[in-house]
Formats: C-alpha cells, sequence, structure tokens
C-alpha cells in the first residue's frame, strides 16, 4: 500500500500518516528526515517524538539518500517518510553550503523507486504553493521541485490526499479507520 499526503503546515498530514502506518502490517518504520537548524525545528522534532510514543515505531534517521534506508530495515514492513519537504531542502541545500538544483529530479526518481520497492509506504509532503508571494531564486526552483515531486508520488501512489484542517481530501483511493 502506498500512500501520499500533502497540505500546509499544522494540517493533520502528520497524525493522519501515523494512524495509516499503523494500520498497515509491522514493524513499522519512522523515517526522520528534518535535519534541525534552530529551535522552531527542534520543536518539531520533539512534537513528532511525543506523539509516536508508545506506537511502535522504530526510527531512521534518513537526512538524505532515501534509498539507503531499505537497507536498514526489511522491505516488508511499513514506512512512515516525514517529510519529502525536508528531504528535498537536505538534498538541495547541503550541510557544505553548496546548492543541487538537480536534486528535485533526482529526488522524485529515488521516491518512485522506494514506493515501488517497498511494501508498505506513507509519504508526507507540506503544500507550499499558494501564498502568492515572490521568493528568490533559489526559493522557486525549490518549490518548483517539491511541485513536480508531489505529482511523481500521486501518480505512483495508489491513495493520495490533500489536507486542511485534518480533513483529508481524497483524490485517489482513501482510508477509513
Amino acid at each position: 500500500m502506498t500512500y501520499f499526503l500533502s497540505g500546509g503546515s499544522k494540517s493533520g498530514k502528520s497524525m493522519l500518516a501515523q494512524q495509516i502506518s499503523k494500520s498497515l502490517p509491522a514493524p513499522h518504520y519512522y523515517l526522520a528526515t528534518l535535519r534541525p537548524t534552530d529551535e522552531e525545528d527542534r520543536a518539531i522534532v520533539r512534537r513528532h517524538l511525543q506523539e509516536r510514543d508508545g506506537w511502535g515505531f522504530e526510527t531512521i534517521e534518513c537526512e538524505s539518500g532515501i534509498l539507503s534506508a531499505l537497507d536498514l530495515a526489511p522491505q516488508n514492513g511499513t514506512f512512515l517518510l516525514d517529510s519529502v519537504t525536508a528531504l528535498l531542502a537536505n538534498e538541495m541545500f547541503r550541510a557544505d553550503g553548496s546548492v543541487d538544483i538537480s536534486a528535485g529530479e533526482r529526488l522524485a526518481d529515488d521516491l518512485v523507486r522506494f514506493a515501488e520497492l517497498a511494501s508498505n509506504v506513507v509519504f508526507v509532503a507540506d503544500f507550499v504553493f499558494s501564498d502568492g508571494r515572490d521568493y528568490g531564486e533559489l526559493t522557486e526552483i525549490y518549490k518548483k521541485a517539491l511541485g513536480h515531486i508531489g505529482v511523481k508520488l500521486a501518480a505512483a501512489c495508489c491513495n493520495v490526499a490533500e489536507l486542511s484542517a485534518s480533513i483529508p481530501m481524497w483524490y485517489k483511493g482513501g482510508w477509513t479507520t
């Protein structure tokens, strides 16, 4: 089973992703992609750890090279990748300060391949396309790459939803508790 969940900040996508993941076969792996750089990021990590506490997820830190996670865990489990947004940021804006503007295409292919290889995977991404602001060139390249990845994942996944106020709008497939 493959799921792609997108939504704005605080839309409920991470909680729904955790619920869906727990309904799928064990073992359960949480692919943590956020590279914390400030207190806000560390607060997000703490909140997600607290939300998952007692749910039986094994956390795998995977800030880049997502396909390597399949070497660390059996492919017949369930993977929750939260988030595609952070993973793209890590791949594009590297820790050494360099920028890889081709990261989006490569990551899109890697995520589709991940979906093909893993028995069950839930992808989470932020929807960052509707504020109408004009950002700098690199941010616009990043947003375009994230949109491209979203299109590729939506095509590759059996179940696709956008969340707003914790309400999923299912465009493809669905999920019920």
